[in-house]
């Protein structure tokens, strides 16, 4: 496992409303306690080999957390489990995203982090930072994707969103800064009056002390983000983490080396970015092309 991203548990406890893939996880957590203690192995023992922390190991085991495929071959070969977790990771996979698909939860480990966050760090590539979207933006957003959420889930997720963002009205704000990239803010999702909101929305963010908002241009000919949006974050008291989501599948990252790779990366995106003056300026342009 060594040199990979080890935070393999993506999306914390499982959401309510999730039976039938609940019970599944437990099944799954409960194989991979035989298979262990077969092995003679503690969960300490088990997680140092492993390579994860054994509380972690231990969410997996109750049935609280799911794990990757990589975790699971991984598993199987440590615990000579001949093959039973390597083939069940593949539906283990399929089960995760049904239910990421139905309910908001899937990024519960990620909002939980971010609300106790003294640094927050955003690079984004493909959408409005969720802590800087209007709700117009946001319910277009939900209403547009596939397969179709019902309104009542899109009511839902669009005031967990909005709930999100009472982060930037505390009196003492967390170290935070944005970078989007440049397209981001040429795509006028959900029609030109939603976008033009959401590029005021923007700049008021980033005239507001304290609050740090750069554009990553599309004019770069060198770009140290082309691996994808990510977001840092550093809980009190506690190491800094990372986080990636790509097609509603997440990711927390824990593992010191890859977080510092990722920070590094991050400094070097702000570096090549419009400074925050640059980055209004280009803002104000595209609404006046408008």
């Amino acid at each position: 496992m060594a040199g990979g991203e080890r935070t393999v548990f993506d999306d914390g406890e499982l959401p309510e409303g999730s039976e039938g893939v609940a019970e599944f996880f437990s099944a799954v957590g409960k194989l991979v306690k035989m298979f262990r203690e077969r092995s003679g192995l503690t969960q300490k023992e088990f997680a140092q080999q492993v390579g994860y922390s054994d509380d972690l190991v231990g969410s997996v085991e109750r049935g609280r957390r799911t794990a990757q495929a990589d975790f699971l071959e991984a598993a199987d070969v440590l615990l000579n489990a001949g093959g039973v977790l390597r083939v069940i990771a593949d539906d283990v996979m399929k089960a995760k995203v049904r239910v990421s698909t139905r309910h908001p939860a899937w990024s519960k480990a990620f909002t939980e982090e971010e609300a106790k966050a003294v640094e927050i760090h955003d690079y984004s590539v493909v959408a409005i930072p969720g802590l800087l979207q209007t709700e117009a933006h946001a319910r277009a957003l939900y209403q547009m994707r596939r397969p179709w959420l019902s309104q009542e889930q899109v009511d839902q997720w669009v005031a967990a969103r909005m709930t999100r963002q009472t982060i930037l009205a505390r009196p003492t704000l967390p170290v935070i800064s944005w970078v989007i990239d440049e397209g981001v803010l040429r795509r006028p999702l959900g029609g030109w009056d939603i976008h033009e909101e959401q590029l005021r929305h923007l700049i008021k963010v980033g005239r507001t002390w304290g609050l740090e908002l750069q554009v990553m241009p599309l004019d770069r000919t060198t770009h140290a983000g082309m691996g994808g949006s990510f977001a840092l974050l550093t809980p009190s008291g506690r190491p800094q983490i990372a986080y990636v989501e790509v097609q509603h599948v997440n990711r927390l990252i824990t593992n010191p080396d890859e977080v510092r790779t990722m920070a590094a990366r991050y400094s070097s995106i702000r570096a090549q970015a419009l400074d925050p003056l640059g980055s209004l300026a280009l803002i104000e342009k595209i609404l006046g092309e408008r």
